[in-house]
């Protein structure tokens, strides 16, 4: 049955199924006719599909925790034991996870879809629990479907190691049974297949020979030989199978089943869309406010068009922070104009041939503008939120206004490009930094980054250098699509973060003499998008304008506390070390 289907299916299937809360909490869990579900293909399908809701889907603010986009998440005493900030633990998903795995075997359905669904279901398992493990260190790690009156719900902690060498055995067993590959022309693309398990697998044992996990030796320890030989292996097989980088960064997402995708979220209108372009657009082409903003902090780390960043006296495309802060758009990185919009750049929005899309305050559409130009007589009520620049990254510019809300492209949550970082990653930390240098070059060629002499701008020499090369890298590749935070949390740098405040830009058009052109003239001459980014002088503007500015991320962030209700709920569960326990969440 036809993935997209198996998603309508499913939440008839599961209507009945009612809320309930964690197991390991002793408290009701959910109950439906397994006689029924297991027996039938359609509906065990259906069940499972229902699952796969735990990858998520396209979100505007999934940089939000980052530099990327505007807003503070992070405030002074945001974490605590007793609030929901930051927890991940979710025993409902792994109990129905486990009751698939185990009831499925016990239907009547042919061996082979048995072995497709404890296949899928071994993975949701191991990527469950693998994000479980990267928010808190060692989990209970359960298998079987709790019966809350015959089994024992007080489960301690397994250790960071036990768990992390369970997620593999699961990944292991989950390969086992899985096709090798889904084709894109194939009714059942969307599902889970080897070499996303194969991917994943790499990207796991990343995670597990990184700083997060070995405080002490966080770069020469013992796992990383395992995580090369993973993320190799992943992309090698994946490479000779036919995945590689689209030609254009503009269609990563648009050109929806290319060769770039390792594992997407399928949506399709009516049945399933999703808040992407309706969170990014400006407001005068959405249904309401952008709800995630470039930072100028973000657009300062874009590369010029040779690689190097504008303040690199040695970038053929060198500016002085003055010079840059008025042509902040000349001579970049081609994915800043594939992945941001500023103010009257060419945005062709809603299918408009040759708009332009201004934030001026004055000038902009009220739903539009930023700034606090007294010359305007008109105060934004953009200030708190927007920045000066829209996203415009996998927004499909076709849909009009009255469309915007039917946005159904299919949400990657994998694709090639991060398999050669990770690789690339894996590379240099086991002293292969040709490698790692390869993927970077390959990356940046399809960018469309002036080759120079053939590092594509990469001056990055030792293991230290390239490491921050492929850090930035991922920065840029990678932008709005959620990794920011984890990424400097993984490589213990959450102190890149800590302190930091966000600033948006204001644009007030000029004159050829510089002085401030009349809001009036400037208003008329935008009408006709006569008005170029360079008819602007700019200003930084903090954002939130009002409120809390600045980024509060300390240490103990680099695993976060288990929940009190939790603890209070099983006195077998020990709490993190750094929130008043005992429990070390290293591999240390």
């Amino acid at each position: 049955m036809n993935i997209k289907k198996l998603f309508i299916c499913a939440v008839l299937v599961l209507s009945s199924l009612t809320q309930c809360e964690d197991v390991l909490e002793i408290e009701n869990i959910d109950s439906y006719d397994s006689e029924a579900v297991w027996n039938s293909e359609d509906l065990a399908n259906a069940y499972l599909a229902e699952l796969y809701q735990i990858f998520g889907n396209w979100s505007a603010s999934a940089d939000y925790t980052s530099e990327q986009v505007t807003g503070v998440p992070f405030y002074e005493g945001l974490v605590t034991v007793n609030n929901g900030s930051y927890k991940n633990w979710d025993y409902t998903t792994i109990r129905l996870i486990n009751q698939a795995i185990e009831q499925v075997n016990e239907g009547s359905l042919d061996d082979e879809i048995k072995d497709e669904i404890t296949g899928q279901a071994l993975f949701m398992r191991a990527y469950s629990y693998f994000w479980m493990v990267v928010y808190h260190g060692g989990v209970p790690y359960i298998t079987t479907p709790q019966d809350r009156y015959e089994d024992d719900l007080f489960v301690s902690r397994n250790t960071t190691a036990e768990c992390f060498d369970l997620i593999e055995q699961d990944l292991d067993a989950a390969l086992a049974l899985l096709p090798q590959n889904i084709p894109s022309s194939s009714d059942d693309y969307g599902r889970i297949d080897q070499n996303f398990a194969l991917a994943f697998k790499a990207k796991v044992l990343l995670y597990k020979a990184s700083p997060q996990f070995n405080p002490s030796n966080p770069f020469s320890n013992q796992y990383w030989e395992a995580a090369y030989t993973a993320n190799k292996k992943a992309y090698d097989d994946l490479l000779a199978q036919g995945y590689g980088l689209v030609d254009d960064y503009s269609d990563l997402f648009l050109d929806e089943r290319n060769a770039e995708t390792v594992f997407a979220v399928i949506n399709t209108y009516p049945n399933k869309t999703t808040n992407w372009d309706n969170g990014v657009r400006p407001g005068s082409e959405s249904r309401g406010p952008a709800s995630a903003c470039p930072t100028w902090e973000f657009v300062q780390e874009f590369p010029m068009l040779d690689g190097k960043l504008y303040s690199d006296p040695s970038s053929a495309y060198y500016m002085t922070d003055e010079e840059f802060s008025q042509n902040f758009w000349e001579n970049r990185d081609p994915r800043f104009e594939k992945s941001v919009v500023w103010n009257a750049s060419v945005y062709e929005v809603s299918g408009k041939a040759g708009n332009r899309q201004y934030t001026s305050l004055g000038i902009a559409h009220e739903l539009d503008d930023y700034g606090i130009n007294p010359e305007a007589n008109i105060n934004s009520t953009n200030l708190n939120r927007y920045s000066g620049f829209f996203i415009k990254k996998a927004s499909d510019l076709s849909l009009t206004q009255a469309e915007v809300q039917q946005y159904d492209i299919d949400f990657v949550l994998m694709r090639f490009a991060e398999v050669m970082l990770n690789y690339a990653e894996a590379a240099n930390e086991t002293g292969k930094p040709t490698e790692a240098l390869e993927m970077l070059k390959q990356l940046r060629e399809r960018a469309g980054i002036e080759p120079g002499s053939g590092n594509y701008g990469i001056t990055a020499t030792t293991t230290e250098e390239v490491r921050e090369a492929i850090l930035a890298e991922r920065n840029i590749e990678l932008c709005f699509e959620g990794h920011r935070f984890w990424d400097l949390r993984r490589l213990r740098m959450l102190d890149r973060l800590d302190g930091i405040s966000k600033h948006g830009v204001e644009a007030i058009a000029i004159n050829d003499d510089g002085s401030e052109m009349a809001i009036s003239a400037a208003k008329a001459a935008a009408a006709t998008y006569e008005l170029l980014p360079s008819d602007f002088k700019y200003s930084l503007l903090p954002t939130p304008y009002t409120g809390t500015q600045v980024f509060s991320v300390p240490d103990t962030y680099y695993f976060f506390p288990i929940s009190q209700t939790s603890i209070d709920a099983n006195g077998n569960l020990e709490q993190n070390v750094d929130w008043g326990g005992s429990f070390n969440p290293t591999l240390e």
